[in-house]
């Protein structure tokens, strides 16, 4: 079993992040109906909750990504590279860790079946049994930065 080094999400991640995202400066309910704002923020959003753009900015930085890094870097028992890391936060980030580590994307990640991530990205395209347009575009996004990181297993 190969250990990661603590990996920290890279400047490309934060931007995809971002515009996955999205910023929302007054609460407002997800397409799951989860209350949300700033750049995808739930634990304390609440009905006509306003935020400025910095504060937006630290919740994400200080708050909601080292969760979500730490998941990761938790339970992802393979190597990767920084785009194949980053590729995973954004997933773990929008699907919430719980699901991220009971998911078949991570089962199959950690066997080493790299080349099989990507359908299961897929897989995650529905909310309440509808297949949102919204989601298969970001995974198709994830998807691809996940590929763009190609690492065969072997560390460099």
């Amino acid at each position: 079993m190969y250990e990661n080094l603590k990996m920290e999400f890279s400047p490309e991640g934060l931007a995809l992040l971002k515009q996955w995202e999205g910023l929302r400066l007054r609460a407002y309910k997800d397409s799951g109906g989860v209350w949300t704002i700033g750049y995808g923020h739930i634990e304390t959003a609440k009905p006509g909750m306003t935020i400025t753009e910095e504060q937006a900015t630290e919740l994400l930085l200080d708050y909601d990504l080292p969760k979500y890094e730490s998941a990761v870097n938790r339970y992802v028992t393979v190597a990767l590279s920084q785009l194949q890391f980053d590729a995973l936060v954004v997933f773990c980030f929008n699907v919430g860790i719980r699901a991220f580590k009971t998911s078949t994307l991570l089962k199959v990640l950690n066997r080493g079946d790299y080349d099989d991530v990507d359908d299961q990205y897929m897989r995650w395209v529905y909310v309440n049994k509808e297949r949102v347009q919204g989601l298969v575009n970001r995974r198709a996004a994830s998807a691809v930065m996940f590929n763009r990181g190609i690492f065969n297993g072997n560390p460099a």
